[in-house]
């Protein structure tokens, strides 16, 4: 059974910079794309980014463009988002999910939130 596990969430300042990281268990990380994806209580959730495990090729939402990273470990089965210039409508409960493609998501972490916040 595929497991993700999300880390590295809390609270930074306005213009900070976070890392988060998604471990995966239960499966070959090379078969599948990985998406981050972010929501607040009653709004709807909101792609962040996505990149193929095979060959690292990777896709980003327009609000986060040049800000954030997303980046894959093979060996280490785990893929990070690295987030800079933070801002506070960045704040957000942040997820990983992965599936066979940026549009199609099987499985899901439980979330991390971030808190930007000066």
């Amino acid at each position: 059974q595929v497991q993700l596990v999300e880390s590295g969430g809390g609270l930074v300042q306005p213009g900070g910079s976070l890392r988060l990281s998604c471990a995966a268990s239960g499966y070959t990380l090379n078969y599948y794309v990985f998406g981050w994806f972010r929501q607040l209580p009653g709004k709807e959730r909101e792609g962040v980014s996505c990149i193929s495990s095979r060959d690292g090729t990777t896709y980003y939402g327009d609000s986060v463009k040049g800000r954030f990273t997303t980046s894959r470990d093979i060996v280490k089965n785990t893929v990070y988002l690295q987030m800079s210039s933070l801002k506070a409508e960045d704040t957000a409960v942040y997820y990983c999910a992965t599936g066979p493609s940026c549009n199609v998501m099987n499985y899901w972490g439980k979330g991390t939130l971030v808190t930007v916040s000066s």
